[in-house]
């Protein structure tokens, strides 16, 4: 077992698929850092054209915060220990800082699904740093997305069995679904 692991995702909204991507990279090491994408969009918006979401309110609908408190939850009602893992920002936009927030010794996981997975794969091994691929998948195999989750969302469809219970209780309790739903019909929902 590896001493540190990172990994990183959007989290925008925490999914069932999110949680099998966290729990493989968990069972791999001690201490998981968990880091969350485009922190703030104002300061790490999306740089590459592949990166599809990083840049809207619309795709990017909780803060950081907001983020980092489902992942929290959900961590910690799945069994993790909190002294088990770290949540940090991970600014993947901005390589040159991205070492200021995740270390650079631990063993950095990643699940490949698209050819942004592909560019994140090359800005980190840029960096010199230990990756481990724990899949690959074929975007028809990755499963629910956080688009189509929040688009179920501001449609009033079913979605939270697709969803941590935790997070599910998060989105309503601080009325994220309405700000989703929102967003969603504001700028320009299909």
């Amino acid at each position: 077992m590896t001493e540190t692991g990172v990994i990183h995702g959007r989290f925008q909204v925490l999914h069932l698929k999110h949680m099998e991507y966290l729990l493989a990279a968990k069972m791999r090491c001690r201490t998981l850092y968990v880091g969350i994408t485009h922190p703030d969009i104002s300061a790490y918006p999306a740089t590459s054209p592949l990166d599809e979401h990083g840049t809207t309110k619309t795709d990017n609908p909780l803060t950081y915060l907001e983020r980092f408190e489902m992942i929290r939850d959900a961590l910690l009602d799945f069994g993790v220990k909190r002294e088990e893992f770290e949540i940090v920002p991970f600014p993947i936009s901005s390589p040159d800082v991205l070492l200021q927030y995740a270390p650079a010794d631990a063993v950095y996981y990643m699940s490949i699904c698209s050819p942004w997975d592909e560019e994140k794969y090359q800005i980190l091994q840029s960096l010199d740093l230990n990756i481990e691929v724990l899949w690959k998948r074929a975007a028809g195999e990755k499963g629910i997305t956080g688009t189509e989750l929040r688009t179920m969302i501001a449609r009033g469809q079913e979605w939270k069995q697709y969803v941590p219970k935790t997070a599910a209780e998060y989105l309503e309790k601080n009325g994220i679904d309405q700000r989703i739903r929102q967003l969603y019909y504001t700028y320009g929902g299909k």
